[in-house]
This record gives C-alpha cells, sequence and structure tokens, in this order.
C-alpha cells in the first residue's frame, strides 16, 4: 500500500521526535535550580515530619510539632528540600539572625518560619560519635560543610538558637557533584536533647542551607 505524501511527512516527524527525545535520555544531567536537598541523617525538622506523616496531618499528640507547622504553613514540610539562602557572602552569621537559624533567616523557597520555634521536636538517638548525610538530589555539590552542636545546658524545647548557642564541631573540604555528602562527627561532653545544625556551602552558586536536626545525645 502506498502512503500519501502527508502521512510520510507526519510518520517521518514523529520518528525523528521519538528518536531525539530518546538521545536526550542519554545525555547526563547537569545540576538543576529545581531541586535541592536537606540532611536526612540525623532527620531534619521538616524531613522528619514528612517521613512519618507524608502529605497528611500530623497528629496534633503525637507529633504537636509537625501538627502546628502543617497548620502554619504546609510547604514547610513538603518543600523540605530548598531551606537555603542566597548571596550572604563569607560572613553568614551576619546575614542569618539569631531566632532564624532554622528557617534561613526566612528564605528559600515558601515561609520556614515554623522550623524555628522551640518546642517538642521528635529526636534521633545519637552517640558522641555520628556519621551525617546530606542528601542532594541536584547534584549541587558541596565547598564545605559545617557541622554545629548546640552548648550544652541550652534547652530547644524552650529557647530559641542564636548562633552563640552553637559550637562548631566539624568543617569538612570540598565534594563533587553526587547524591550524598558524609561526615563521620566526633564530640565529647554532650548529653540529653540538642539540635545539630548543618551548613551547607553549594558549589554551584552562593546558596547555603541551614538545616536543623533535632537529637538527643545518650
Amino acid at each position: 500500500m502506498n502512503l500519501a505524501p502527508k502521512t510520510l511527512s507526519r510518520r517521518t516527524a514523529l520518528s525523528t521526535a521519538v528518536l531525539s527525545a530518546s538521545l536526550l535520555c542519554l545525555l547526563p544531567t547537569a545540576p538543576t535550580a529545581s531541586a535541592h536537598g536537606t540532611v536526612i541523617t540525623p532527620e531534619t525538622r521538616n524531613y522528619g515530619c514528612l517521613q512519618r506523616w507524608g502529605h497528611n496531618e500530623p497528629n496534633e499528640a503525637q507529633d504537636p510539632m509537625c501538627y502546628r507547622t502543617y497548620h502554619e504553613n504546609p510547604n514547610a514540610i513538603t518543600a523540605w528540600k530548598a531551606v537555603y539562602a542566597n548571596n550572604t557572602g563569607g560572613n553568614y552569621q551576619q546575614a542569618i539572625p539569631d531566632g532564624q537559624i532554622c528557617s534561613a533567616g526566612g528564605q528559600g523557597e515558601t515561609n520556614y518560619r515554623p522550623l524555628d520555634r522551640p518546642g517538642p521536636w521528635k529526636t534521633t538517638d545519637i552517640g558522641a560519635n555520628f556519621t551525617v548525610d546530606i542528601y542532594d538530589e541536584a547534584r549541587h555539590g558541596a565547598d564545605w560543610l559545617e557541622i554545629y552542636v548546640t552548648k550544652q545546658g541550652f534547652d530547644p524545647e524552650y529557647q530559641l538558637i542564636g548562633w552563640d548557642d552553637l559550637e562548631l564541631v566539624k568543617k569538612t573540604g570540598r565534594y563533587p557533584y553526587q547524591a550524598h555528602y558524609t561526615t563521620d562527627v566526633s564530640t565529647s561532653g554532650y548529653s540529653g536533647r540538642h539540635v545539630v545544625v548543618t551548613v551547607w556551602k553549594a558549589s554551584h552558586m552562593d546558596q547555603k542551607y541551614f538545616l536543623c536536626s533535632d537529637v538527643n545525645f545518650g
């Protein structure tokens, strides 16, 4: 059966489009600005809420801080990958105010201010030696990671976190573009409830992530 010229033209165009799409799938994916990352171990406040409740309303009695966050701004949970501030320069502690560290100074892609609120956030049990694991969906790379722990005696259930409340326990070097950046952290003198604050300097631009993980040192 002979095909009309218009039919042949349409089939040729369709075949070319399918082939082009197939070839694009084979190309390596460059880092994008549409996806980011967070600390998954020990899990951050909003990532922990997402792991326990997904997109559903948290149970107020079982998880009051996730419940309050959900009702103030559910995007603070579902947009768990974008707690960052851009263009803070070398002295980012001047750019991110005390009491707004867990929300990256109110920047990022939604209102993360509920994450600054003191309260009975769910904790991850850790020892004096623990590992921080950042999942970077976009593979932005890392110029460095800085790991802080709240000072002994600080009470994150009742106090907002300021920079003077934190002790730097680890700073790393660079990481290439990859899905996970992990670092082992050794500490001493900590017991009970604390907050681990991870600052991740992405490599693709002046973009820093401020990631708060509630922990219990055993």
